[in-house]
């Protein structure tokens, strides 16, 4: 059947068109119920006997939420005892136009067999659908569309000659003028509360409801405590006129009155607002795009060197409590100079929220009976959220995930519901969990629609596989990785031409041989973008069958490769280069240790060794050359953990030794980068995936020159080979650390190296390396931009064919900008796990004390580095325990002055360390003074018996 409207519409040059309008309605779409006999259906998802149990419905029912039912309670939907639910297109289609997020979680459930949820197209019934009446609003139109279709569904399972036996349609609406008109239809219509409270025997699924706006204003106090937030028509008209900016808010982790907005502006051009203050920071949440307006010059400030956290009692939304915020307030303006005043601004409303679940722990209410609760998230930059629970004994000591619902006016926190809980505090699984979470790692089990998807074992290379390839299985081909890689994407040779030049040869897996365009598969390692490495586990990009094992260039097996070979002469200059699919037998899967001790055992001379040596000549010509040219050698010190077999817990913890064979493979997979970067440009100028590294805005080497200059060190800027050469003779007489300590500080000056599409930019630099072009290629297994590059080269050298999406620069760049933001958050999860192993770790060891070093200072404490085991520490000077001593900051030094002693970047300290364990969910390394000796500030020194990141270049 179908439908036909026509409409005029005037066009630009004043002529009228006319367009018609097809809307095509059937009459056998499936109602999906297994108890009707009126639809012709193959298989029913709604079953009679998953029906729920309730107080309120004792008949057996189906469910039909409204789009706002949706949204807002889809904790709820996902919980198992929800089942029988039929999801209408009209729903889903409103919900897919306002909440991607909730929008997948939706499409999940229906696909979960288990769940009974049916999507039904009333859109394209014949009997469901309507048109919109003249003067009717699309959203009372979507209403009507509802009631029309649980109208429909109430009369056929009724008609249905199996129907007779009770079986009803229950419509959940939390609209007041919805349920009523519901109503005086005849359905069955409950609010979305009420249904879930009559649930029998489920009572912990109240905690999960989301709080309306009915329940949003008894929570709270009558008096307003933040300014009203500007509509979005005005914030638009602001936003255009100039009067506010748009960008990101970014609450700061270090002080909770505090954080930042990211103005992006044109070009390269972007700002950062400082906001201080909770009046000005107006109820926004870390990550929400927010309006600022920016205050008159001579309210600008200083950003705080506080560290301020809120901690301990929660606080009401009363007066009493404003005093002592105040005084919060007040100490966080410092007098700066007009040159270090940023431009300070207040948020005046929310563009788009875009709050997540977060985890982290309940604060038990002191009141006797209370059901109302203080939620403090693991994430510092998150506010507490005020969440109801009737289970808060059950949660004490659990960490727990909650949902933020909204944040009134006149409340000082967020008002929130209970998700989930995660498992006991401190944990090492719950803790994992925890960390993963916070940090949006995908870490579920493949699908087993991504596992079918892998090829058959077993699996051998066929003579198919091998016609665009090259037999390279004859050469003496070897890996060298850290100890326990079983992924081991590159491998390399090294051998003699009879023209007395040499052939290098650096083979990478080829993963996309495995992993076709837009299959299951690919889309799961493009989401997952990386793999993410913790301590003692590894989530892997791709299934473990093509990570470990089929991918895995293992020795003494056949593997498939993509080979980079270039014919080089003694003085490491590239001759010819040429790029080839290949098959590969690797001689030797050899730690760098191992490739090490060959090379320097002069009584060995097989195939082998000589290939490394030979190698291991020509990388040192290769990294002079890059040092020549300008390129950084930065430091961070990375820790390693000997972790034990049984327990899994750390039992040893050690800065990680570089040794020249984690510098011979650094540079052949730097070259081969640069050159696979050359050749897809070369071909493909508008869709290259490339990697660039922004050179730092000057204002980034401030603290940098003040630390050079404490130590009156000179350090030039102007250029990578200014700060290279100038980093390289930056030396202080008897400070041997001096030099790595400036570099870790000019690793912290940097910028973050991203993925881009050639089409979509024009600075391909990169700077850190000092070359015009660069890309990744040698870590398909773990990264899916080299998948991309694979993909591009081998379309350039004719061995594979090309796809639409690969040469569509947007979609290119889009996915270059998942991959970023996959990147970022692994590398802050690494660092969260390696975190937590230190605080394990400490646990066991008691108080040890340890040389330090001031990395930073602050007005009320200095950041210590301990070089032994990689760690930093902040020692305080005004603890609530004890009176603080006297404390003098100067900003420009920066020093800072106790009683008689003054702290500079740099100076050598004296510490003890000890893990404080009194807040369960935020334990820390404490740090405190022994040397300098400071009275009431120096703690004695204990007994001790004591025992982690060198730089990764952006291989």
């Amino acid at each position: 059947m179908l439908k036909s409207k026509t409409f005029v519409k005037k066009t630009r040059s004043g002529g009228v068109m006319k367009i018609v309008r097809e809307h095509y309605l059937r009459d056998d779409i499936w109602c999906g119920s297994e108890v009707c006999t009126e639809c012709k259906q193959e298989s029913t998802v709604l079953q009679r006997d998953a029906c729920i149990e309730s107080n309120l419905c004792t008949y057996p029912h189906y469910v039909i939420p409204d789009t706002n039912v949706v949204l807002h309670q889809i904790d709820v939907l996902e919980d198992p005892v929800i089942r029988n639910v039929i999801v209408l297109q009209t729903v889903l289609q409103e919900v897919r136009h306002r909440s991607a997020p909730v929008y997948k979680r939706l499409k999940d459930i229906i696909h979960e067999k288990e769940k009974h949820f049916y999507s039904f197209t009333n859109e394209h019934h014949k009997e469901t659908f309507i048109e919109r009446e003249p003067g009717e609003s699309a959203n009372d139109r979507n209403d009507r569309a509802i009631r029309m279709a649980a109208k429909w569904y109430s009369q056929h399972l009724k008609t249905s000659e199996s129907g007779a036996d009770g079986l009803k349609v229950v419509l959940l609406t939390n609209d007041q003028g919805n349920k009523q008109k519901a109503e005086e239809s005849g359905l069955l219509v409950y609010k979305c509360e009420e249904y879930i409270k009559s649930l029998t025997g489920n009572s912990e699924l109240v905690d999960r409801l989301a709080l309306s706006n009915d329940d949003k204003n008894d929570i709270t106090s009558s008096k307003l405590l933040f300014p009203e937030h500007l509509p979005l028509s005005r914030i638009q008209a602001g936003i255009k006129s100039g009067t506010f900016l748009q960008g990101t808010f970014r609450a700061s982790r270090d002080n909770y009155l505090e954080a930042t907005v990211f103005v992006q502006g044109e070009g390269e051009e972007s700002t950062e607002v400082l906001i201080q203050g909770l009046q000005n920071l107006n109820r926004a949440v870390y990550q929400d795009v927010v309006a600022v307006q920016l205050l008159p010059k001579n309210q600008w400030v200083a950003p705080s060197s506080v560290v301020l956290q809120d901690e301990g009692a929660a606080k009401d939304d009363k007066a009493e409590d404003e005093e002592g915020e105040e005084e919060e307030e007040k100490s966080l303006k410092i007098s700066a100079a007009e040159a270090a005043r940023k431009p300070t601004g207040k948020v005046v409303g929310i563009i788009k929220r875009n709050w997540r679940p977060y985890c982290g722990m309940l604060n038990i209410s002191q009141i006797k009976e209370s059901t109302r609760h203080l939620f403090t998230p693991a994430d510092r930059r998150i506010p507490r959220i005020r969440i109801e629970t009737r289970q808060a004994s059950t949660l004490a000591g659990q960490r727990i995930m909650v949902a933020i619902d909204g944040w009134p006016k006149n409340s000082r926190y967020p008002n929130g519901h209970f998700v989930r809980s995660l498992g006991g505090a401190g944990e090492k699984e719950t803790e994992q969990e925890v960390l993963l979470l916070e940090h949006d790692v995908p870490h579920q089990a493949f699908s087993q629609a991504v596992l079918s998807f892998l090829p058959k074992m077993p699996w051998t290379i066929t003579p198919e596989d091998m016609k665009k390839r090259e037999d390279l299985r004859s050469l003496t081909v070897c890996s060298v990785d850290p100890p326990g890689c079983t992924d081991i994407d590159d491998a390399l040779h090294c051998r003699e031409l009879e023209n007395g030049n040499l052939e290098v040869g650096v083979h990478i897996a080829d993963v996309s041989h495995f992993i076709r365009p837009g299959n299951a598969l690919d889309k799961e390692a493009a989401n997952r973008g990386t793999t993410v490495y913790l301590c003692g586990k590894r989530i892997d990009m791709v299934p473990e069958l093509l990570s470990s094992n089929l991918c895995s260039l293992r020795c003494n097996v056949e593997r498939m490769a993509f080979s980079c070979i270039w014919e080089i002469n003694h003085k490491a200059e590239i001759l010819k280069t040429r790029f080839t699919k290949s098959v590969i037998n690797s001689k030797a899967s050899l730690t760098y240790a191992e490739a090490q001790m060959r090379i320097d055992d002069t009584t060995k001379n097989d195939d082998i060794t000589q290939s490394l040596r030979g190698l291991n000549k020509l990388a040192k010509i290769l990294k002079k050359q890059r040092r020549e040219k300008g390129a950084l050698t930065l430091s961070s010190l990375e820790v390693r953990f000997h972790i034990d077999s049984e327990t899994h817990d750390p039992i040893d913890l050690q800065t990680k030794e570089l040794m020249e064979t984690n510098s011979m493979v650094e540079e052949f997979m730097l070259l081969a980068n640069i050159s696979v970067a050359q050749k897809i440009y070369e071909e493909f100028p508008d869709c290259a995936m490339l990697r660039k590294h922004p050179a730092p805005p000057p204002s980034n080497y401030d603290i940098l020159f003040k630390a050079a200059k404490s130590k009156e060190v000179a350090i030039h800027t102007d250029s990578a080979k200014a700060l290279a050469d100038s980093l390289d003779v930056a030396n202080v007489d008897g400070f041997m650390y001096f030099n790595t300590l400036l570099r870790i500080l000019a690793t912290r000056c940097m910028m973050q190296a991203v993925y881009f599409c050639s089409g979509m930019d024009n600075d391909f630099h990169h700077y850190g390396l000092a070359s015009p072009i660069y890309t990744h290629f040698t870590s398909p297994i773990r990264r899916y931009a080299d998948i991309i590059v694979h993909r591009l080269l081998a379309v350039a050298i004719g061995a594979d064919s090309t796809y639409p999406d690969l040469m569509d620069k947007h979609k290119q760049s889009a996915l270059s900008n998942n991959l970023n933001y996959r990147h970022k958050m692994s590398q802050y999860a690494q660092r969260a796990s390696v975190a937590f192993h230190t605080q394990l770790f400490f646990k066991s060891r008691g108080i040890l004390n340890e040389d330090g070093y001031v990395l930073f200072v602050r007005k009320n404490a200095i950041i210590v580095l301990i070089p032994k085991f990689g760690l930093e520490g902040t020692v305080f000077f005004d603890t609530k325990d004890k009176a603080a001593p006297n404390l003098v900051f100067d900003d420009e030094g920066p020093t800072l002055k106790v009683e008689q002693h003054t702290f500079r970047m740099f100076d050598k300290v004296k510490v003890t360390i000890s893990l404080d364990a009194s807040n369960i969910q935020h334990q820390k390394i404490r740090m405190a003074l022994i040397d300098p000796v400071i009275p009431g500030v120096s703690v004695p020194a204990p007994d001790v018996q004591p025992q982690a990141k060198k730089p990764k270049l952006d291989r």
